[in-house]
């Protein structure tokens, strides 16, 4: 299979979206692999390195992407790549559709395969290929938080750690799945005090087990998510509901009555935002003021951090890569029904439920394709 991996356009993305070694595995399994000059210079890696593995390179992007019989990307395709899309592409990468209709309606219009990195998930329901970049997202969430917290940058001058004789930042984290036991992790580490709201016992049971009761745990109501809201330092969104929109759950209301100078991190961005105020942000200019609290919706958190997320990425998407590139798609999703649940669109069709109830777009049963 011809497979193709251009550079990311997306501001401040410096992931790519497979490393030298995951080439070599490719071309070892009789495959070809075009890499577009300079992809992989924000994650450290030189084309000679991509050349050393056996990779084919082009100058011109627009041959990575119609030569291609599948396209490995990071994050989903922006406007100025639509054109770029062709009938018979396999796209297999981050794609959020539920957030984001033109980019749903394009892949449709052009016939595109796609299988969405976020929507493959295990029969115990386990998502290994969004796993990898929600941890980081998680542990970058109080960093950039503390980082906003600073009088300088906009917020209301605590140090989350507190210091001798004077109170802890207070952080609430809204979700307890990979990102937000990450971020409770880390702000607890950061010295802050931290609870985690949910609505899964068992996983509050587990995050209170595993932390020695570190972290406090409280179950999740609207009531109870507003009056934690209004103490807080530091809010961190990290609801999560596979391909669907994420629900809201601090409204504009709630935020009003805020702090002065707090901060919200909406890590779920991507889905959505699970805050009524959230909407995208970018690196290059990351915040927004609503009232008088700082909103951090940066919607590619974990390219800030490309030396490491890059190669988590690739560990966790090569297999599945190999075995689409052997197999063709769609036998890789007769043989894999984790893969099967990541198929997003086809021949003009949509597969995704959540997706076509986000966006009121009709949807196709995948069992049709499968059986």
């Amino acid at each position: 299979m011809r497979i193709g991996v251009p550079a990311e356009v997306k501001d401040n993305e410096f992931r790519v979206a497979i490393t030298p070694a995951g080439v070599h595995a490719l071309v070892g399994h009789g495959h070809q692999v075009c890499v577009e000059s300079g992809a992989g210079v924000g994650s450290g890696i030189g084309d000679a390195e991509y050349l050393a593995a056996g990779a084919v390179l082009s100058d011109d992007a627009a041959t990575v992407w119609t030569d291609a019989e599948m396209v490995l990307k990071v994050k989903e395709p922006v406007a100025a790549e639509y054109d770029l899309l062709h009938e018979g592409l396999l796209l297999f990468t981050y794609l959020h559709l539920a957030a984001d209709k033109p980019l749903a309606e394009a892949l449709l219009r052009h016939r595109v395969t796609s299988l969405a990195y976020e929507t493959v998930e295990t029969d115990d329901h386990q998502l290994p290929l969004l796993s990898p970049m929600s941890e980081i997202a998680g542990k970058l969430a109080p960093q950039v938080g503390a980082n906003c917290l600073m009088q300088s940058h906009g917020g209301n001058g605590t140090l989350l750690g507190g210091g001798t004789g004077v109170h802890k930042g207070k952080v609430v984290v809204l979700g307890g799945g990979v990102a937000g036991l990450c971020a409770a992790q880390i702000a607890l580490g950061m010295g802050a005090g931290v609870t985690v709201y949910d609505v899964n016992t068992a996983r509050m049971r587990y995050i209170s087990d595993i932390s020695s009761g570190h972290i406090a745990t409280e179950f999740s109501t609207g009531l109870g998510v507003a009056t934690a809201c209004r103490d807080a330092d530091l809010v961190i969104g990290s609801v999560l509901v596979p391909g669907a929109r994420t629900p809201h759950l601090v409204s504009n209301e709630t935020v009003a009555q805020m702090k002065p100078g707090s901060v919200l991190v909406d890590i779920a961005i991507d889905q959505g935002g699970c805050f009524e105020d959230s909407h995208p942000t970018t690196h290059t200019d990351p915040t927004f003021r609503v009232h008088d609290s700082l909103f951090y919706c940066v919607a590619n958190m974990p390219g800030a951090v490309p030396h490491t997320s890059t190669m988590a990425l690739t560990n966790s998407t090569l297999g599945y890569a190999t075995l689409l590139a052997d197999q063709g798609w769609h036998k890789a999703i007769q043989t894999r029904r984790d893969l099967a649940r990541g198929l997003t669109t086809h021949d003009r069709e949509l597969y995704s439920l959540p997706v076509g109830e986000a966006l009121s777009i009709p949807t196709c049963n995948i069992a049709d394709l499968t059986n």
